[in-house]
């Protein structure tokens, strides 16, 4: 991750970039400003640029301006749109790829700018910057880009919230690499393995329950969904409890390391990706180690159910019945509903063993997602008006986006088997919604307690759009952590 600095006396002899606001009526834009310590002729020179290019300020358009043989050497005027948090991420994702060729780039703040403008300056950098490099990859390889400086006018204001958005940012960046690494490296051990070695030093208490284990204790939907597979299930459990902690939050991830539908077995096309299928679970972990980083005054346990769901002789079969941690049984007519499955046995641990004051859980679950939100937006469910703001406000801030759908009761009936407690995937109704009322069933007196996001879609970009770099996005890390953050 390339280096930020705060400077009350930068170096402007080299790449510097000017931020540039949203163009007026008159189609206009112009410099923010003050700006400290760049020449009156170098600002005349940028305005007339502006002038003459069109330049629409709009949030993380770059315009450049060569200046051979002149000190600075060359200027980006980089929008920032109206300015707020989100256009400053969306600038600082714009200055790391236009400057990617250099060693170092100097970015000018205003002198009375918040300490938003430079949190979202700071996590456009490092989000915008990165790139899924496997373990193996040369040393060196990548952009030879190391050092952002941002001129301020006081570098110690700045300091804790730099700090901050970098705990974030590699948390955020820690979960894209759990969700990029390819399934023929990544199963539930590799993942259990990875999650053990990034807690440690944190204060963090992890127990990781392998398959003897989690038949002892019942977590039948585990270990139906990873029993296909020769790569053994597990339940990650992480836990940070600070002394001074005002509430308990249990975080729930999907952790389906690869899933090729089981017996329901997926097209091709449609298994391509699947990598992807434990983007919840990678979000919840990161959270958890990012929450013991900041010291927050709130205990959060992250649980993490992985399985492969794979087809062989050992896999579960459409129409089973299968018996979850607590003894609900689900009736199943789809091995490719199998996300839901695990989050039922963790949910239903976390409300039998856990007692917490709120759930969350995250999970690529539905196609249905994208259907009805697009590929940006994840869809939340809750019972709990207040609850279900409170997480789409701190979305929105956090520069991520979700949409609060209906719990349809008429749906409800959907659920009914004649052999099990509950039918897990039904063919009627809505896909998203039938999934997130089949998981409420397992909430128990925490039903107005708990949020589920369906985040399928949001969890993965194909091409590099403002602070999110092509592959896994690692959504949810900076919602939970804005969320968390809050008293």
């Amino acid at each position: 991750m390339l280096a930020i600095r705060l400077a009350v006396d930068p170096d402007l002899s080299g790449v510097v970039a000017l931020p540039v606001g949203a163009a007026d009526d008159d189609g206009r834009a112009a410099l923010l400003a003050p700006l400290p310590g760049l020449p009156d002729d170098v600002l005349a020179e940028a305005a007339a640029l502006l002038g003459q290019v069109e330049h629409s300020g709009a949030p993380g358009v770059v315009h450049q301006l060569p200046r051979p043989l002149r000190t600075p050497y060359r200027l980006l005027l980089v929008g920032i749109g109206d300015g707020g948090e989100s256009g400053w991420r969306a600038a600082g994702a714009a200055i790391a790829r236009s400057a990617a060729s250099e060693t170092y780039v100097t970015t000018l703040v205003p002198v009375d700018a918040s300490v938003a403008v430079l949190r979202g300056l700071a996590e456009g950098v490092w989000l915008g910057s990165y790139r899924f490099r496997p373990a193996d990859a040369p040393a060196g390889d990548g952009d030879p880009l190391a050092e952002i400086v941002v001129a301020v006018a006081d570098a110690d204001r700045f300091r804790p919230t730099l700090d901050a958005a970098r705990v974030v940012a590699e948390a955020t960046c820690l979960a894209r690499d759990l969700t990029n690494t390819p399934s023929s490296v990544k199963n539930p051990a590799w993942f259990a393995d990875q999650v053990t070695a990034a807690a440690a030093g944190t204060g963090l208490g992890i127990t990781v329950r392998e398959p003897d284990q989690l038949a002892a204790e019942g977590f039948g939907g585990i270990l139906a969904v990873g029993g296909g597979s020769a790569q053994g299930a597990r339940l990650v459990e992480i836990e940070w409890r600070p002394a001074d902690a005002t509430r308990h939050v249990v975080l729930v991830g999907k952790g389906i390391t690869f899933d090729t539908g089981g017996v329901s077995i997926k097209p091709r096309e449609g298994m391509k990706l699947m990598r992807k299928d434990m983007g919840g679970a990678a979000a919840v972990v990161a959270t958890a180690i990012a929450a013991a980083r900041l010291e927050l005054p709130v205990r959060v346990t992250a649980l993490a159910p992985l399985a492969e769901n794979m087809v062989s002789g050992s896999a579960f079969r459409p129409g089973d019945v299968i018996s979850h941690y607590g003894g609900t049984t689900s009736e199943t007519t789809n091995s490719d509903a199998e996300g839901r499955l695990v989050l039922a046995d963790a949910i239903a641990y976390a409300v039998d063993r856990l007692a917490p004051d709120l759930i969350i859980d995250l999970a690529t679950l539905t196609g249905a997602n994208a259907v009805a939100l697009g590929k940006r937006t994840a869809a939340l469910y809750s019972d709990s008006d207040e609850l279900a703001e409170s997480v789409v406000d701190a979305a929105a801030e956090a520069g991520e986006f979700a949409w609060r759908m209906p719990l349809v009761s008429d749906y409800v009936e959907y659920l009914g088997s004649e052999i099990a407690d509950y039918f897990s995937a039904p063919e009627r109704g809505a896909g998203s919604v039938t999934a997130a009322l089949y998981l409420r069933e397992f909430t128990g007196d925490l039903r107005d307690r708990w949020v589920h996001i369906d985040m399928s879609a949001p969890s993965w970009v194909d091409s590099d759009d403002r602070e999110l770099s092509k592959g896994a996005t690692g959504w949810g890390v900076r919602t939970l952590l804005r969320w968390l953050s809050r008293p």
